[in-house]
């Protein structure tokens, strides 16, 4: 099971890249366009994923930000927030990469954003954090795609193949 999480976490960074890719290359009108996602645009959409990343590291390791809402515009700036992504990707796969069977199986005990404490087994939280990454990320695609861009190929398929990925902070440097 480590191996698969460890995959997912890969995996998870390598769709990161690729749809920043398109995102920092869109018109800046299309890019910030309401399109009828949850987070109204795309770019309250990748603010959210950032934001819920840094809302489970924080749960898990016991550093790094802790944003209190789930529809927080972390940052205004999309390169800015680019570089933060790549950074968080980064910090994902260093943390899935310390996992062990035994750590998986074990209890992570937090609070939810309204205060509520919880307990549950760690591997059931990963699943939930990488299934939550897919959800908006396809509400992400769906966004380019009705801005009129061409939407990447995020495909777990294609990254098992090999697919390379861009640079995701020389991208945003670059910006």
């Amino acid at each position: 099971m480590t191996k698969g999480f460890q995959q997912l976490a890969r995996y998870n960074r390598w769709a990161n890249a690729k749809l920043y890719e398109a995102a920092l290359k869109m018109p800046e009108e299309r890019y910030r366009a309401a399109t009828g996602v949850f987070f109204r645009s795309l770019h309250g959409t990748l603010n959210h994923l950032l934001v819920a990343d840094r809302i489970w590291l924080r749960r898990l390791t016991g550093t790094g930000d802790d944003p209190r809402r789930l529809d927080a515009i972390l940052f205004e700036d999309r390169f800015r927030l680019a570089t933060a992504r790549a950074a968080e990707d980064e910090r994902m796969v260093a943390v899935v990469d310390g996992y062990d069977a035994r750590a998986l199986d074990s209890l992570v005990t937090y609070q939810t954003l309204s205060g509520q404490p919880q307990e549950q087994v760690l591997a059931e939280v990963l699943q939930h954090v990488f299934n939550h990454q897919a959800h908006h990320r396809g509400q992400a695609h769906a966004c380019i795609s009705i801005a009129g861009e061409e939407p990447p190929a995020l495909d777990l398929l294609l990254f098992q193949r090999g697919l390379p990925a861009p640079d995701l902070a020389a991208l945003a440097s670059a910006g």
